[in-house]
């Protein structure tokens, strides 16, 4: 019924910048919670960040002062710019939708995209 569609991953050199994108498509009202999490090999998938309807944001530690989640509610679509890539960065970025209100009146909770590599190397 709804999906999530990450877009902008690849390869960047420490220091760099990169910006993800999340389309959500299917029969939307709209979305509630819409965030970002990450996983390295042989992590656990960790928040980086989260954005609300009223674009109330909060951010993982390791994030703060470098990323900035933003989101379209128009579009149904969320961004990540991450600036001052490290190589700790480096991981899959999943985007996740909470708490979505479809036209039916059904409300869907805690859908996941497939993920997008982020690689941050020299």
């Amino acid at each position: 019924q709804v999906q999530l569609v990450e877009s902008g991953g690849g390869l960047v050199q420490p220091g760099g910048s990169l910006r993800l994108s999340c389309a959500a498509s299917g029969s939307i009202f709209n979305i509630y919670a819409m965030g970002w999490y990450r996983q390295a090999p042989g992590k656990q998938r960790e928040l980086v960040a989260i954005i609300v309807r009223n674009s109330t944001t909060n951010y993982g530690d390791s994030v703060k002062g470098r990323f900035t989640i933003s989101r379209d509610n128009a579009k149904n679509t969320m961004y990540l710019l991450m600036n001052i890539l490290k190589p700790e960065d480096t991981a899959v970025y999943y985007c996740n939708a909470n708490a979505v209100l479809l036209t039916s009146a059904e409300i869907i909770t805690n859908i996941w995209g497939q993920g997008a590599q982020v690689t941050v190397s020299s």
